[in-house]
């Protein structure tokens, strides 16, 4: 007899086994990404079936591959899952109200008022630990009393500044309302439901696991997650993650000034070959894309060394989503 577990292990089996593929459309996509020297594996959904999974080169698909800033996305879902059962009020939640004990003696007068919302679309007006500011973020004795106690450069809500300072702030006031930490938040609310694996990953000098950066899941359990998103937030026909949520993360609040894309709760936003996208992002191309208009989830995992940046290999994903795999999709 199948346990629940089991069951839902094969479920996502299936949804992920490399398939045969008879449209000579995904054969071409394939070759088209094969000549993408950074990229190591494509691995795309259409209408609910994979229809291509083939790594070209890096770690075999069996094996999970560092998604990088990708996980921000991720923890902006157990956000919502917070909101969902309660822990969280909403996203206008202050940081005072949840986690009074991260605000570090002398922060800027801002930062017991900041809100999830400005947490989670990086608007907290406050000085970027990412960037050139990284190496020295992540060397300080206390990742969050540091990202907390960086100069007011803006307003809260105000507009976009990139940094995983914001992300990792926001997973330790969830990890504070919710009583779990946040490796524990992704497997009980997701991993679990999805029936996919997370495995550990970084955790800062107060145990606190890395909020924007660092996790790593095989391609098919990235591509799982992507699913689950495009169909309102649903897996194996069961709420993982509230409709709401996923709605109001799909409308724009702010904009990136390096890609000029908008940014809802932890997503970029735009569109291609005329229809709208989810889109999560991590540093050398990791991406999760997801066009439910075309009933298409599109997970890419890049060499992590390298940088992606939009002028470059970032703008040949794009183009390989808008101008490869979207007409590919429309000829099934």
């Amino acid at each position: 007899m199948l346990t629940r577990r089991a069951a839902l292990t094969l479920t996502s089996a299936a949804l992920i086994a490399p398939p045969a593929r008879a449209n000579a459309s995904w054969d071409g996509v394939a070759e088209a990404a094969r000549r993408l020297d950074q990229l190591h594996s494509l691995t795309i959904a259409h209408r609910g079936e994979t229809v291509l999974a083939e790594a070209f080169r890096g770690p075999a698909l069996s094996r999970p591959a560092p998604i990088k800033s990708v996980s921000k996305s991720l923890v902006a879902l157990l956000l919502g899952a917070a909101i969902d059962r309660g822990e969280i009020p909403g996203p206008a939640t202050r940081l005072a109200e949840i986690a009074p004990g991260l605000i570090p003696q002398g922060a800027t007068p801002i930062v017991p008022d900041l809100t999830m919302a400005d947490l989670v679309t990086m608007q907290t007006g406050l000085e970027r630990t990412s960037g050139a500011n990284y190496g020295g973020w992540v060397a300080s004795p206390n990742w969050v009393a540091d990202a907390l106690s960086r100069p007011q450069v803006g307003q809260p809500g105000q507009g976009m500044l990139y940094s995983t300072g914001s992300f990792h702030v926001l997973g330790a006031a969830l990890a504070e309302a919710t009583g779990m930490s946040l490796l524990a938040q992704m497997r009980d609310r997701i991993g679990s439901p999805l029936g996919i694996e997370i495995p550990a990953w970084t955790r800062d000098p107060q145990g606190y696991y890395l909020g924007g950066n660092e996790m790593a899941l095989r391609p098919a359990d990235l591509l799982r997650i992507g699913e689950m998103v495009r169909e309102g937030g649903t897996g194996n026909g069961a709420p993982v993650i509230s409709a709401d949520w996923i709605t109001a993360s799909a409308q724009p609040r702010t904009r990136s000034r390096f890609s000029g894309l908008a940014y809802g709760y932890g997503w970029f936003l735009g569109r291609a070959d005329g229809a709208r996208f989810l889109l999560a992002r991590g540093y050398g191309g990791q991406i999760l894309c997801i066009l439910p208009e075309r009933a298409l989830t599109i997970a890419i995992t890049s060499d992590p060394t390298r940088p992606a940046r939009s002028g470059g290999y970032f703008g040949a994903l794009m183009r390989l989503i808008d101008g490869t795999i979207l007409p590919a999709a429309r000829s099934t």
